[in-house]
C-alpha cells in the first residue's frame, strides 16, 4: 500500500494463481481440530490450520474488466479467502470433531470482531445470514399491539416494505410511509427536507421507525444522527414501553462510512456482511441496543450452548445474552461465518481502518460525480453533498435507457456497472476499496462515449 491507497497490482489477482491452489491432504483435517483445543480441552484462538499461499492481490477481479459493482456481493479479498478455505479443510476432514473443537471460538471470535468494529458489545450481537434475514428477523418479533403503527418510506427496499407487509397481515399492526424528497429529482435531497418529512409522519401510536441508511434506489443517504435527534424529542414523556426504536437496514454504508450506531442514534441495526465490508457471502448481523432487544423476540431457537442446557434441564434460557438468542440456529456454513473475523481485521489493519475506508471510498465517488455531471446528458441522481451521499452513485442518461447503458458497457468498453433494481431504473456504480482512481476515469470516459 502507498500512500493509504493498493494499486491495481495489489488489488487483482489473476486467473491461475487462485485455480492451482492445492488442499491438505490425509488426516491433517483431524490434526488440526486436535491443536486447536487446549490441554484443558478448551478452545483457543490460533487459526486451525494454514492455507496455501496467495501468490497474488488482495482481490480476485478479472482484471479484463473495470468492475464497479463489488458492492453487489462481495469479491472476496485474500484473507477471507484463506480463512473459508482454512476451515472447509477442517469440515471435510472431519465434521463432528472440528464443530465440537472449533465452533464455539470461532462464533465468538465473529461475534466479537464485529463489535468491535461497530464499538458495541458482543453480547448485543446476533449474527444472521444477510440483511434481509435480519431486518424480516427484527420486524416479525417487534413487541407491538393491533392498532400500533410502523412508520417507513417510500424509497425503502422490498425486503424492509415486504417485511412490514408480512407483519401488517399476521396481527394487525399498521404500517405507514412517508416520502422523504421527490422520488424523481433524489439529487434535490436536503436534511431538512427529510427529517421534516419523517418527523411529520410520526403519531402517538408510532412505535417503530423502519429506514434505509443509504437508499440502493438512488445513492441517497439519510442524516440519520438529525433523524435519531427528531426521534428522541417525539419519545419524550412517552412511556417505554411506548418509545419510538429506530431500525435501520445499514446494508451501503455499514462498511463505507465511519459511523458506529450509537454514533447514529439508531437504536436496530441490521446489515449483511458480504458487500461494503467485503466479507464472507452469506453472512450479516443485526445489532440492537439493550432496551431495544427488550422489546424484541427471537423467531429461529438458537443453537447457543446455554439455551441448549437450558432445554436439557427443564428451564428457560434466562442466562443468555441478546444477541446469542436472537442468533437462528440450525447448520449453516459455517467456513463462512468463522471468516468473518478475518473481514473485520482486513478493515482494521491492511485497509487503515473505517476512517481511512471511509475517506477513500468518499473520494472515489465524488471524483465519479464530478466527472458524470461534466457529461452532456448525463444527470447524476446521487446527492453531490457526502453528508447526503456514500459510495453508490446513480446516473440518467438521456440518450440510453440503464439496462441498455449497462450491456453496452459491458459489451463495448468492458466496464461493468448495475441497474438499481425499482420500478424507476438509473444507471448504478459503486467504487470501493477494490476500485482506483483509474478504475474510475475509465467509467468516465465509457459513459462519454455512449452519452
Amino acid at each position: 500500500m502507498t500512500d493509504g491507497r493498493l494499486d491495481r497490482r495489489q488489488l487483482l489477482v489473476r486467473g491461475g494463481l487462485v485455480a492451482g491452489a492445492t488442499a491438505v491432504a490425509g488426516a491433517g483435517g483431524y490434526v488440526v481440530a486436535r491443536e486447536v483445543t487446549g490441554s484443558d480441552g478448551s478452545a483457543e484462538a490460533a487459526p486451525a490450520a494454514s492455507a496455501p499461499a496467495d501468490e497474488g492481490g488482495l482481490f480476485a477481479l478479472d482484471p479484463e474488466y473495470t468492475n464497479l459493482t463489488t458492492f453487489l456481493l462481495a469479491s472476496h479479498p485474500r484473507p477471507v479467502r484463506d480463512a473459508i478455505e482454512r476451515h472447509r479443510q477442517g469440515l471435510d476432514a472431519g465434521t463432528a470433531l472440528y464443530l465440537r473443537e472449533a465452533e464455539p471460538a470461532y462464533e465468538e471470535q465473529a461475534r466479537a470482531a464485529a463489535a468491535d468494529y461497530l464499538g458495541v458489545g458482543p453480547e448485543e450481537i446476533a449474527l444472521t445470514d444477510s440483511t434481509t434475514m435480519g431486518v424480516a428477523l427484527v420486524y416479525a418479533r417487534l413487541r407491538a399491539e393491533p392498532g400500533d403503527e410502523i412508520l417507513t418510506t417510500e424509497h425503502d427496499f422490498y425486503a424492509t416494505h415486504e417485511s412490514l407487509r408480512l407483519r401488517a397481515a399476521l396481527d394487525g399492526v399498521e404500517v405507514r410511509r412517508v416520502r422523504l424528497y421527490p422520488l424523481d429529482r433524489p439529487e434535490t435531497a436536503s436534511t431538512d427536507e427529510i427529517v421534516s418529512a419523517l418527523a411529520g409522519g410520526i403519531t402517538t401510536k408510532t412505535r417503530a421507525i423502519a429506514l434505509t441508511w443509504v437508499h440502493s434506489s438512488s445513492g441517497v443517504k439519510l442524516p440519520l444522527r438529525e433523524i435519531a435527534d427528531a426521534v428522541a424529542g417525539a419519545n419524550d414523556g412517552r412511556h417505554p414501553a411506548e418509545r419510538i426504536l429506530l431500525c435501520v437496514d445499514g446494508i451501503h454504508g455499514f462498511g463505507v462510512e465511519d459511523a458506529s450506531p450509537a454514533d447514529l442514534g439508531a437504536d436496530v441495526f441490521a446489515s449483511g456482511c458480504h458487500k461494503w465490508l467485503f466479507g464472507p457471502r452469506g453472512t450479516g448481523l443485526v445489532w440492537a441496543s439493550s432496551h431495544a432487544w427488550e422489546r424484541l423476540r427471537p423467531t429461529v431457537p438458537t443453537f447457543d450452548g446455554a439455551a441448549y442446557v437450558a432445554w436439557l434441564l427443564g428451564r428457560l434460557p434466562t442466562d443468555v445474552a441478546p444477541g446469542a438468542l436472537n442468533t437462528p440456529g440450525g447448520f449453516h456454513s459455517f467456513e463462512h461465518r468463522w471468516a468473518l473475523t478475518e473481514a473485520f481485521a482486513l478493515h482494521a489493519g491492511e485497509l487503515g481502518g473505517r476512517a481511512e475506508v471511509a475517506a477513500r471510498t468518499h473520494a472515489l465517488a465524488r471524483r465519479l460525480k464530478e466527472g458524470l455531471a461534466e457529461i452532456d446528458g448525463v444527470t447524476v441522481k446521487t446527492p453531490l453533498d457526502e453528508g447526503l451521499s456514500a459510495g453508490l452513485v446513480c446516473a440518467d442518461l438521456q440518450a440510453l435507457p440503464a439496462r441498455e447503458a449497462v450491456d453496452r458497457l459491458r459489451e463495448e468498453h468492458k466496464v461493468v456497472a448495475s441497474v438499481t433494481p425499482y420500478a424507476t431504473e438509473y444507471l448504478r456504480f459503486g467504487p470501493s476499496v477494490a476500485n482506483t482512481e483509474d478504475d474510475v476515469d475509465r467509467a468516465l470516459e465509457a459513459v462519454a462515449a455512449l452519452a
